[in-house]
């Protein structure tokens, strides 16, 4: 008997080490820049509510208390505003814990899971993490496609991953869309319908998710407070999902898994609808005149719904993303690299302040007539 070579440390388990692990936007400029605008991570350019900031304030002089486990004051807040059922809601740290928790819950070696060609990169990680396989729908002029979405579906599938708004890309399926994607799916699989970027979208065919949710037993909806609300730094995810979801994730989430000042300064969030209205009017102003600035200047930009546009350059490399990448760093705007989500000549920027749009603009006319 051939005797098995000795571990001389512990191994992790096939298939870990497979995985490519997420890359977050930069956060810094190079060496010497006076001001630093990060226009790389989609976050709120208005900053939170100041009423969650005054909430989080008040809370220090109580850190050493456990958060209420089960986050009930924010789901109520949650609930109120949206018009749902507490008990169909799960808080998270950030949508991304939720992600995870329904691929852990839901996918076996063996199974599979489906997302779109240019969708949230954390969909193949948290699949493979399952010890399931992803499988690629192809996207159609940067957009899902529903059609390739049901041809990748087999009877190996459980989970249909769908960003509705996408990011990086901003664009979104009409929710007629939406319904006959789940329509052609098997009962058995969930379709989880990714709405990070919901509150920026004023289209009259786009639906977050809410009214399929409750009328069905195979689809959830994620939301988060990083965006929209500001609150990218304290981690707030949300689920509304049927019951027996619900209890599933409750038996998979860490115990205090969303701590005390995020649920302090969630509440506060979800209740400041002033601060909410000042963020969309912002973005709706800034990223037409972006986009605009952008055309005229010969680039292409995919028409977005969200807080941020993908931005196309040309092909030669005096010109290319890289080029304006390191230019524009090297002034203070950092934007986001996309080779990973299939843009090798491409940056993604989220919609800034007023000063940070209107000197990347500046910066970029004089890159390309450089």
């Amino acid at each position: 008997m051939t005797k098995a070579p000795e571990q001389i440390r512990p191994e992790p388990r096939a298939g870990i080490m497979d995985i490519a692990a997420y890359v977050p936007g930069k956060s810094t400029a190079a060496a010497g820049v006076a001001k630093v605008h990060k226009l790389s991570s989609n976050e709120n350019p208005l900053g939170a509510s100041p009423h969650a900031i005054e909430a989080v304030k008040r809370l220090a002089e109580k850190m050493e208390y456990y958060p209420d486990g089960s986050a009930a004051r924010l789901r109520q807040a949650i609930a109120a505003t949206h018009g749902l059922n507490p008990a169909n809601i799960m808080c998270s740290n950030g949508s991304d814990e939720i992600l995870g928790l329904l691929a852990q819950s839901y996918l076996s070696p063996g199974d599979e899971a489906v997302f779109t060609e240019h969708g949230f990169m954390v969909y193949r990680i948290y699949i493979q993490a399952a010890g399931a396989t992803p499988v690629v729908a192809r996207e159609a002029d940067e957009k899902a496609d529903v059609d390739a979405i049901i041809a990748a579906v087999t009877p190996k599938t459980r989970i249909v991953f769908l960003a509705n708004p996408n990011n990086p890309t901003g664009t979104y399926l009409p929710f007629e869309e939406v319904r006959r994607l789940h329509a052609a799916l098997p009962k058995n699989v969930l379709l989880v319908l990714d709405a990070a970027y919901a509150e920026y979208v004023r289209r009259n065919d786009y639906e977050a998710g809410v009214e399929l949710v409750a009328a069905n037993e195979n689809v959830v909806m994620t939301r988060t407070f990083s965006k929209i609300h500001g609150l990218g730094g304290i981690r707030i995810g949300w689920v509304y999902a049927p019951m027996h979801v619900i209890e599933v994730l409750e038996r998979m989430r860490g115990p205090f898994n969303v701590n005390a000042a995020a649920i302090e300064a969630g509440v506060a969030a979800m209740e400041d609808r002033a601060h909410v209205d000042r963020t969309v009017a912002h973005n709706a102003e800034w990223a037409e005149w972006l986009s605009k600035e952008f055309n005229a200047l010969g680039l292409r930009v995919t028409p977005s719904v969200g807080n941020f546009l993908l931005v196309h350059f040309p092909e030669d490399a005096k010109h290319s993303a890289a080029a304006a990448d390191d230019y524009l760093g090297a002034r203070g705007y950092i934007l986001r690299g996309v080779t990973g989500y299939g843009f090798p000549n491409a940056l993604r920027m989220t919609v800034g302040t007023e000063e940070a749009n209107r000197g990347v603009v500046a910066a970029l006319t004089e890159f390309l007539r450089s």
